[in-house]
């Protein structure tokens, strides 16, 4: 009796132990991203988690890696082809499976299909310290929150859903001719970005913490930026920026690689003629001088993801 008793308790003891999985899932290679899908809205890009429900769109490995293991871009080291090809996935989580589970039941998922072996060690990496300068911030402090309904207009483009749903609307060309749009939704609130002659980008963000201005900031320089101000809370930034900034940070994000070719665009899908600006970013440094911070060249010990081994193509559903 106490045999099987304790064969029991070693069962029961191995079956909690095991990472929580996706009861099912789909793994397909994603579409390139056409004009008429973005005109239409019907980007199907990034992650959402909606009635027991992930879906993820246009991801690349290395991409789903940082969002298996919570961790930033810069923080994944593996191969160079992590970045290239790109996929879509469909799961049902388990009854009783929270939002807070997802990375761990993501990170099951790429061990079995993608047998992907990974671990973590502190790397020293060259960053940008993000800092308050000598005269300190110029920027304010953003109010509390206040709950908002569910938005019932029309939006030009809608990312996500429910409480991760982005909307972006069009600005009408104003009396100086400049274009731009508004985002609302996600952690930054409200954004209003306006585009000038010579494509000089204004943003306005609603509210904003210093560790999402330096996770904003890292895609368009030529190493990370790690948050060093030690103000906390959210804040009302402004930041200008220019089209190769923007350009730059689609780059490196690998957005602009899916648009399809033949579109009258340039390489990366972007506005023929135009190049990405110097890596060293002059405008960007200017941008963040004006809201009193600074940006400063450090070596810092950085917890990273490293890549052992991982397939290119994941088994079969």
């Amino acid at each position: 009796m106490r045999k099987y008793l304790s064969l029991s308790v070693l069962a029961a003891v191995a079956s909690f132990a095991q990472q929580p999985a996706f009861e099912v899932a789909s793994i397909r290679s994603a579409a390139q991203i056409t004009p008429e899908a973005v005109t239409s809205g019907k980007l199907h890009v990034g992650m959402k988690i909606e009635a027991g429900r992930m879906d993820i769109g246009f991801l690349s490995l290395r991409e789903l890696i940082r969002l298996a293991y919570d961790v930033k871009p810069f923080q994944v080291s593996g191969p160079e082809w992590m970045s290239a090809q790109r996929f879509d996935i469909l799961a049902k989580l388990p009854d009783g499976a929270t939002k807070e589970q997802v990375p761990v039941m993501l990170r099951t998922l790429l061990e079995e299909r993608f047998k992907l072996v990974a671990h973590r060690e502190s790397r020293e990496q060259p960053v940008y310290s993000l800092e308050v300068a000598k005269n300190g911030p110029k920027f304010k402090e953003a109010p509390a929150p206040t709950a908002q309904p569910a938005p019932q207009d029309k939006a030009d483009m809608v990312i996500g859903a429910g409480d991760q749903q982005v909307r972006i609307n069009r600005i009408s060309p104003g009396q100086n001719g400049a274009q731009g749009m508004i985002v609302s939704g996600g952690e930054n609130g409200t954004t209003k970005v306006s585009v000038g002659t010579g494509g000089q980008m204004h943003m306005e963000m609603e509210r904003v913490t210093m560790a999402n201005l330096a996770q904003m900031l890292t895609p368009m320089l030529d190493r990370p930026v790690v948050d060093h101000t030690g103000l906390t809370g959210a804040f009302q930034i402004a930041l200008d920026l220019s089209m190769q900034d923007m350009m730059q940070a689609a780059r490196s994000s690998g957005i602009a690689a899916g648009i399809a070719p033949g579109t009258g665009a340039g390489p990366a899908g972007l506005a023929p003629g135009l190049t990405a600006s110097d890596p060293s970013g002059g405008s960007i440094f200017m941008s963040v001088q004006q809201l009193g911070l600074r940006l400063e060249k450090q070596k810092a010990p950085i917890e990273t993801i490293v890549v052992d081994s991982v397939e290119k193509n994941p088994t079969d559903n």
